[in-house]
């Protein structure tokens, strides 16, 4: 397995990705091993805020760990909006370790063709 150089501070953030169409956001979040009940979604200062806490695995006794890189903690991932959304049709979906939220924008903030008179 090779031996560890260093120990290094290492924080747990999880992988997020952040699509936008012209009418909603799409916001993937990879929360392997995670309950839903240890995180929690929040819109606020016109941000989604997506926070929680991966707890560590008590190592067990008997065993001889070699190698531990699986990374635990707190996290806090702050996603700002930079358009008007609607709040009451926020979705949220928890599926095979990976949340999945999807924001609406409002109505004032997509695009709409104005005809032109001629």
């Amino acid at each position: 397995f090779g031996p560890e150089t260093g120990r290094e501070m290492v924080v747990f953030a999880p992988r997020t990705n952040v699509a936008e169409t012209e009418k909603e956001y799409e916001i993937t979040v990879d929360l392997p091993g995670v309950k839903p009940e240890d995180f929690n979604v929040e819109l606020k200062e016109g941000c989604l805020w997506i926070t929680g806490e991966r707890r560590q695995e008590h190592q067990e006794e008997g065993k001889t760990y070699h190698r531990i890189e699986r990374t635990y903690g707190q996290f806090r991932r702050v996603i700002p909006l930079e358009v008007p959304t609607d709040p009451e049709k926020i979705q949220a979906e928890y599926k095979d370790g990976v949340l999945r939220i999807v924001v609406p924008k409002d109505e004032s903030a997509q695009p709409k063709k104005i005809p032109v008179k001629t």
